[in-house]
């Protein structure tokens, strides 16, 4: 008998067998003071889900319960917690922990905290316990790091905001989108519908850049003012120097893949920003791309807590919609699930869903 609490849920035990989905108990933190604990009412699929599963990112802590797209119902709070109210409808996201006292997390920047927690696949501190993933029946997480859903979003489309969405809207808040700012979304997968819904929430021109055309209707539907397809002779050539930002969610920097091309793009000072993490990629930056326009390269992760509230309040508002296919939640439907995000065939987040009928209600 462990001295913990227990969860149940569905975890992954090994790399070798990432499609194969088993039901398991495991032991949860300590509940703390700032603690919530939240019954899970469903989880969206990110493809960090895949690359961690799969080993792609590097050797990990199985058997693990992958998913930090949580939505669901506080079921108990910590008697220090002010944040959050017993029975309110909550999200977690992909961060569970920071120390809330370094300069990073005093400055609205937790995601950059050297200590933070992610929900999934670390170790709680000054317990030894990995912590797990939205496939399970309840998560028990830092006040901080859970966040009131507004009643206007139902649950399975809040649930992608909380990693796409968060993970697409800080860098277009940070580096000025909004209206007289033209916008460019590389790449319309997962993350890309998502900066291309925020983008034009935001009020900035809003362009998609693919390889093909194959997506463009896809693209116009969300509200994009244009479409580049690199394919195209000359591509870019009509729209040197326009661009104040690019957004790249790419997931591939693949052979031909030319930045110079996109870089050129940028006005004076204009800002390239990625946000995709391609496994065993390589971005090739040639110096002299970056003199013409004076250009800048940079990332982002994630978003701080006021992010992300601004933002499900802007989804709120606006009626913004995640395109979303909902799953039963089951073992059988998890395996199946991560095969077709890792080939992507989804328009474009998967959500799983009815997790009373296998926790119970």
């Amino acid at each position: 008998m462990s001295k913990y609490d227990q969860y149940e849920g569905f975890q992954v035990e090994s790399p070798t067998t990432w499609t194969t989905f088993k039901k398991n108990k495991f032991d949860t933190k300590p509940f703390g003071d700032h603690d919530v604990e939240v019954k899970i009412e469903c989880c969206g699929v990110c493809a960090s889900d895949i690359h961690t599963i799969t080993g792609g990112w590097g050797d990990q802590k199985f058997p693990l319960a992958v998913g930090h797209e949580i939505v669901g119902k506080a079921i108990r709070v910590g008697p220090k917690v002010t944040l959050i109210k017993e029975g309110e409808r909550v999200g977690v996201g992909a961060q569970s922990w920071s120390c809330l006292e370094c300069r990073q997390c005093k400055h609205d920047n937790e995601t950059y905290c050297t200590q933070q927690v992610d929900t999934y696949g670390a170790v709680w501190p000054d317990t030894g316990i990995v912590t797990q993933g939205g496939y399970s029946s309840h998560v028990r997480t830092h006040e901080h790091w859970v966040f009131p859903i507004p009643d206007a979003i139902p649950s399975h489309l809040a649930a992608p905001m909380l990693c796409a969405g968060i993970t697409s809207y800080s860098p277009l808040v940070r580096n000025g989108a909004g209206p007289g700012k033209k916008v460019a979304v590389v790449g319309l997968g997962g993350l890309g519908h998502f900066a291309v819904l925020f983008a034009k929430a935001l009020g900035a021109e809003t362009w998609v850049i693919s390889r093909s055309h194959s997506k463009e209707a896809d693209a116009k539907a969300m509200g994009a003012d244009g479409f580049l397809a690199t394919a195209d002779a000359d591509w870019n050539k009509d729209h040197l120097y326009t661009f104040d930002l690019i957004i790249s969610t790419a997931n591939n920097f693949g052979e031909g893949f030319d930045l110079s091309g996109y870089l050129a793009l940028l006005d004076v000072h204009g800002r390239w920003v990625s946000v995709g993490l391609p496994e065993e990629a390589d971005l090739v930056i040639k110096p002299q791309d970056l003199l013409g326009n004076g250009c800048l390269i940079g990332a982002s992760h994630l978003g701080s807590r006021r992010e992300m509230l601004e933002m499900l309040q802007l989804a709120a508002d606006k009626g913004i919609k995640s395109w979303v296919e909902t799953v039963p939640l089951s073992a059988e439907n998890l395996g199946k699930t991560v095969q077709r995000l890792r080939n992507t065939d989804v328009k474009y987040r998967f959500t799983m869903v009815d997790y009373d009928k296998v926790f119970g209600a």
